[in-house]
């Protein structure tokens, strides 16, 4: 391994890490540092690498195209990890894997390297990405393969050899951040019992301490977000709109237990207000604009797509089909939502569309009720057909006590039954 491109966060272990490498493997180290926004880009990460030994530092700006190629796709899919993990450190490491292989391409380098762990999902994520994208680089993990320094121990290797490292507070918990989402774990957290303590929030308030609701409206252009309140916004600062709205009303808060790819269970914490508002009103407008057949497939889609995306399966042609799919059906879904915020909550209240489905003179009880009643009774004959064939040929199905039961078989002996006498209930008149 002659020149090496590290995933650089600028934090202590991949300030580390630099040094390491070029030690380890006599090579060049070359890093990278990906801006994906939410505060995810540390102050003079450029200055830190160079300092830590790389020979060039890239520092990318990649908020818009992460929101807008990676983010968007699952939301107009609805994809979420056993349905509540908006998967925002999923979705950003195909991005940051296919940057590390362009950078390394552009380098001229054979290898790549990453921070994760060998516990963890990101790990198989990067590994599977890169080698999808280019099998040629070897990729490189240092926490995985002999790093494995304690915080005191990197510290001092640090300090021997002059590395720059940040000065701060030891948190309790290992946090990842982007503009989709924070994750929080380890800890006191690892006990599912424990009830999250307040250091482990940042982006939101506590429900109870929510100010009063607000009424907020969201546009909509082929299930893609475009407005908000009447204002247009491009994708990056809406995001970052409502992260800040939601969080002030305690919006977005997930506390999960759930599986992780390399097979154990881990208990998560996650911030995310602009993606539960978001998932909300985009659903309110599915359920405006889509059939209840496209509804339904949708919903297998989605928990396809969130499996893929967990696993790290991107770049698989699976991926690419479903992503297709889901374009073309949300190509119906436009409109605006009204949602209010209220302590904790993101409720819609309102919905509407110029592709709507909904038609009023059929849905409504009024005088101006537009839909055929009598022709019900030919819909339910044919609709009842194929159950009224199968219970005369083998009897009605039903359950009970966990023992099959036929229809014959009366149901009153079991039941407190009440019954009143008519003339009984007359005379006591």
């Amino acid at each position: 391994m002659k020149k090496v491109v590290l995933a650089y966060s600028g934090g202590l272990d991949t300030s580390v890490a630099v040094a390491w490498l070029r030690e380890q493997y006599a090579a060049e180290v070359v890093t990278l540092t990906v801006d994906l926004g939410g505060g995810s880009l540390r102050e003079g990460v450029e200055r830190r690498a160079m300092r830590a030994g790389a020979s060039r530092a890239y520092v990318v700006d990649a908020r818009e195209r992460f929101v807008r190629d990676f983010v968007w796709p699952h939301l107009r899919a609805d994809a979420l990890y056993q349905g509540v993990y908006p998967l925002a450190t999923a979705l950003a490491r195909p991005l940051i894997a296919q940057l590390l292989v362009e950078v390394a391409q552009r380098e001229g380098a054979d290898a790549v390297a990453h921070g994760c762990t060998g516990k963890g999902n990101d790990q198989v994520r990067f590994d599977v990405a890169v080698h999808a994208l280019d099998p040629g680089l070897t990729v490189v993990a240092p926490m995985r393969v002999g790093m494995g320094l304690s915080r005191e121990q990197e510290i001092e290797y640090a300090e021997a050899r002059g590395i720059e490292i940040p000065v701060t507070r030891e948190s309790p918990y290992s946090v990842d951040v982007n503009l989709w989402g924070r994750s929080c774990e380890t800890g006191v957290l690892e006990d599912p019992w424990v009830t999250p303590p307040t250091d482990a929030y940042d982006w939101t308030v506590a429900a109870h301490a929510a100010p009063a609701a607000v009424q907020i409206a969201l546009e909509f252009e082929g299930g893609v977000p475009v407005g908000l309140d009447g204002e247009r916004l491009d994708p990056v600062i809406l995001v970052e709109r409502l992260n800040a709205l939601g969080g002030a009303h305690g919006v977005g808060r997930v506390d999960h237990v759930e599986d992780r790819l390399v097979g154990i269970k881990s208990r998560e914490i996650y911030e995310a207000p602009a993606a539960e508002i978001l998932h909300v009103a985009h659903r309110a407008l599915e359920g405006l604009t889509l059939t209840k057949d496209t509804l339904r497939f949708d919903r297998i889609v989605a928990d396809e797509l969130a499996q893929l995306t967990y696993d790290g399966l991107w770049f698989s042609a699976l991926h690419r089909d479903l992503r297709g799919y889901s374009l073309s059906s949300q190509r119906v879904v436009s409109g605006e939502v009204r949602v209010r915020l209220d302590h904790g909550s993101a409720v819609v209240i309102g919905r509407r569309s110029p592709l709507s489905l909904y038609d009023r003179a059929l849905a409504t009880y009024d005088k101006d009720d537009a839909f055929d009643h009598a022709s019900a009774v030919g819909f339910i004959e044919i609709f009842g057909l194929p159950l009224r064939t199968e219970a005369a040929r083998h009897g009605a199905v039903g359950h009970r006590h966990g023992a099959a039961w036929s229809w014959t078989e009366p149901l009153l002996a079991d039941l407190p039954t009440s019954v009143t006498d008519p003339e009984v209930a007359g005379a006591a008149g």
